[in-house]
């Protein structure tokens, strides 16, 4: 489970396993397995290296690809 932040600042944990995609919209979007979204104050890179800490706690290594720029 991760540690979160609702809007309204109250602390909540997700399980790690049900997160589909991260996004920043420009604020942090979760969705999840099911669809459901879920917007939170954590910043883009808090939630990805969460994730990544409970990947590895797991033996599996995981490492987020940074977006590849345009020219």
């Amino acid at each position: 489970m991760i540690r979160l932040l609702r809007l309204d600042e109250t602390v909540f944990y997700l399980s790690f396993m049900q997160i589909e995609t991260v996004e920043s919209l420009p604020d942090t979007t979760l969705t999840l397995t099911n669809n459901r979204k879920l917007v939170v104050r954590n910043t883009l890179d808090d939630v990805i290296e969460q994730i990544e800490t409970k990947y590895e706690t797991f033996g599996i290594v995981v490492k987020s690809k940074p977006k590849e720029e345009t020219e």
